[in-house]
């Protein structure tokens, strides 16, 4: 059984496939934490809570004479406010007296079998009711009634526990949520490096490492979208933890909108951790017997480093997180218009672009920006999804089934969340943006944002959508969102609910996201926010694949995609090859370079084929066959990085097909050095005593000898050089 429960001590075991979690209910009815790591058989109290009479450290109601008792000093599952404990609490909520003091005390509990899902949000799943098992913890606050279900899930078959939290009002008056983190850990140490995933647009998910300091460190977003400026991610890490040495404590927030996660040091050396919604200009009224779901935190324990971290979420996040029929299916090489067009084409120019690419091997046409409204710029037409007849005569279905009669698929672009100011729709519905009464309406990318907490705006966009593509034979829709929230406020809601507008979008963006993959089961949905502005668990949970960053130069992504990888699995990455000078950065590599980056997630081109020369166009024949011989090893095999573009001037990774049969080995060097000194690479993830041939130099090597000793790399001329070589069994 995954979770046990001594009724002697009041302690709950939890086992997923490696790990244990600890907890117990402390005297008062306290939620304690004890431990979280490398699994045990048996909790016999070797690390149990000791407690001193420590100054400026009160005790709580109850405790009596004990000053030794302090839920300052206290390890906690989930904390208040309030009641002796100063650091920060888990959630809090506002009475109609004003008072923000709460005192959680434990009342029962509930194991399950399984794993619940949250209504209305996205989660992890399981298929089976074997695959997890659920510990629901429910405390309560006596004094004003309200309830805390803490819902823990252990998984049987990765080392991963999720965490939420339901609120619950059962008493007489109204309350505010002020704050509601979705998990909190009490670590007993705080020897650790924090690590992150800041970034900017074009420039997202670097790997941030710094030590962990007496304070408060924090990651979190107040711009309506998880963000490229920081990835809800964050771990806590041993001092000597490397890719693949050493413990790694990871935490993931499941949700697309503001957040804040915060890691506390406090007096005694003691870490508090806890993630969730940001509580930033958020607050949520819940009146007598209305509930509150707080969205889902996956918590990953690893102890063989980053690598072995990494694999958790890649294999939970591909099987038990994304859904529906392109789960498990290889995905198809694509091409985008966006750089080879821009807003300027017309459909002879789409089709020479779709008709070249099908010659070169390309199975997936993407049309993006620019096919709607009057929409030959990014000022106007955003919010009318009707074709535009000047760029395309005879309507989307007839372009869509000439791609589809070259043996073809077709995808477009949508931005379904904006609203164009010079449109039809803001005409006619000028309230239906986000927007305070009586201020400016500031705009980014010259659009403004749905108002998606309103029912009637969340089914135009439905309806609208489905009327494109329920009307042409689509396969592919790349959903984007260029721009992040301001002046937040909802001309629907009521004063005192100005401030759950955020939230409510999300709720709202996720209900119509639900609705139109679950009506086109057979659309492939990729999403993209500025490219990599939302690469988080919420989106994969209805789109099995995001685009990574707009940014498209292949050194550039050396950084982008290694960073994302720490946490997302290489089928949700989408990469493309890119005109140089790239449009971006200007910089200039060579088509090898671009397609080997690019063949190391989902592969696309965005660059205008007919422009190829006679050479180019082989090499991406080449490209194309090479991907489609080995794009089930690259999409879904396991993935090992072995040199960091963020430790030197080099980058290299390993995919290894799950029986070990197979692998494709990816080094890049960036800048060319004077007199440069012979390197090798060790390699990882395949079988020591199976021997493996390289194709590329038509050699045979053991496996141990490849992952102990090392492979040679060629001397590479010039900067940003590349090699991409196919190991196979003998």
């Amino acid at each position: 059984m995954g979770i046990t429960y001594n009724e002697k001590d009041n302690t709950f075991h939890l086992q997923a496939k490696d790990t244990s979690y600890i907890l117990n209910v402390r005297e008062g009815g306290y939620l304690a934490h004890l431990y979280w790591g490398k699994k045990v058989e048996k909790y016999n109290g070797s690390n149990a809570l000791r407690y001193f009479d420590r100054g400026f450290s009160p005790n709580p109601v109850g405790a009596g004479t004990d000053r030794t008792f302090s839920l300052d000093t206290l390890p906690q599952e989930y904390p208040s406010y309030g009641t002796t404990d100063f650091r920060n609490p888990a959630f809090q909520v506002e009475l109609e007296n004003g008072s923000t003091i709460t005192d959680f005390r434990y009342q029962s509990h509930k194991i399950l079998k399984g794993k619940p899902a949250l209504e209305g949000l996205p989660s992890t799943y399981v298929e089976t009711e074997d695959e997890a098992w659920t510990l629901e913890v429910l405390l309560t606050d006596t004094v004003i009634d309200l309830h805390a279900t803490v819902t823990y899930t252990v998984f049987t078959n990765f080392n991963a526990i999720t965490r939420s939290v339901r609120l619950q009002n059962k008493g007489n008056e109204n309350m505010k949520i002020v704050k509601a983190a979705s998990m909190n850990v009490d670590f007993h140490e705080a020897d650790f490096d924090f690590v992150t995933l800041p970034g900017a647009h074009i420039r997202e998910r670097y790997i941030s490492r710094v030590p962990v300091r007496e304070g408060v460190q924090s990651i979190e977003s107040r711009r309506g979208a998880s963000s490229h400026q920081q990835n809800p991610f964050m771990a806590l890490v041993r001092k000597e933890t490397d890719e693949c040495h050493g413990e790694v404590f990871a935490f993931n927030f499941v949700y697309s909108g503001n957040f804040l996660g915060l890691v506390e040091v406090d007096q005694f050396q003691q870490t508090r951790v806890n993630m969730g919604i940001n509580p930033f200009d958020f607050s949520w009224l819940l009146m007598p017997g209305d509930s509150f779901q707080a969205p889902e935190v996956v918590m990953v324990y690893a102890d063989k480093g980053f690598n072995d971290m990494s694999n958790t979420f890649h294999k939970l996040y591909r099987t038990r997180l994304c859904r529906g029929d392109f789960r498990d299916k290889e995905r198809p090489i694509l091409i985008n218009n966006w750089e080879a067009t821009y807003f300027d084409f017309n459909e002879n120019k789409i089709m020479e672009i779709a008709e070249q690419s099908k010659e070169l091997g390309i199975e997936l046409f993407v049309l993006d920006d620019g096919w709607f409204g009057k929409r030959d710029d990014d000022f106007t037409s955003l919010g009318d999804w009707v074709v535009d007849k000047d760029k395309l005569p005879n309507g989307m279905k007839h372009l869509a089934e000439k791609v589809e009669a070259m043996d073809m698929q077709f995808g477009l672009w949508f931005e379904p969340e904006m609203i164009s100011e010079e449109s039809d729709l803001y005409r006619k519905h000028p309230d239906w943006c986000i927007h305070v009464p009586g201020r400016g309406r500031s705009t980014g990318r010259s659009q403004l944002i749905l108002d998606l907490s309103r029912e009637e705006v969340c089914q135009n966009i439905i309806d609208q959508l489905t009327g494109i593509l329920s009307n042409a034979p689509i396969s592919y829709v790349k959903w984007d969102m260029n721009r992040h929230m301001t002046e937040i406020g909802s001309a629907a809601l009521p004063a005192n609910r100005q401030r759950e507008t955020a939230h409510r979008y999300m709720l709202g963006l996720y209900k119509i996201m639900e609705e139109l993959t679950t009506a086109f089961p057979h659309i492939l949905f990729e999403s993209c926010s500025g490219g990599g502005g939302r690469f988080d668990p919420g989106m994969l949970y209805y789109m099995p694949q995001v685009w990574t960053s707009d940014n498209t130069d292949a050194i550039s992504r050396l950084k982008i995609q290694y960073g994302t990888s720490l946490v997302y699995p290489i089928s949700t990455m989408g990469a493309h090859v890119s005109a140089v000078p790239n449009h971006q950065v200007h910089r200039t590599t060579t088509l090898k370079t671009r397609g080997h980056v690019a063949m190391s997630g989902n592969f696309g081109y965005e660059l205008d084929v007919t422009e190829l020369t006679e050479s180019e166009r082989k090499q991406v024949f080449q490209q194309t066959a090479f991907y489609k011989k080995n794009r089930a090893l690259i999409q879904f095999g396991d993935f090992y990085r072995l040199k960091s573009p963020f430790n030197g001037n080099d980058a290299a990774w390993i995919f290894v097909s799950p029986n070990k049969e197979e692998a494709v080995f990816v080094y890049v060097t960036i800048l060319a050095e004077p007199a440069p000194p012979f390197k090798k690479v060790k390699l990882a993830g395949l079988d020591e005593s199976k021997s493996y041939h390289i194709e590329e130099i038509n050699h045979d090597y053991n496996g141990d000898e490849l992952m102990n000793i090392g492979l040679n790399i060629p001397l590479l001329e010039g900067d940003f050089q590349s090699i991409m070589w196919k190991l196979s069994a003998t």
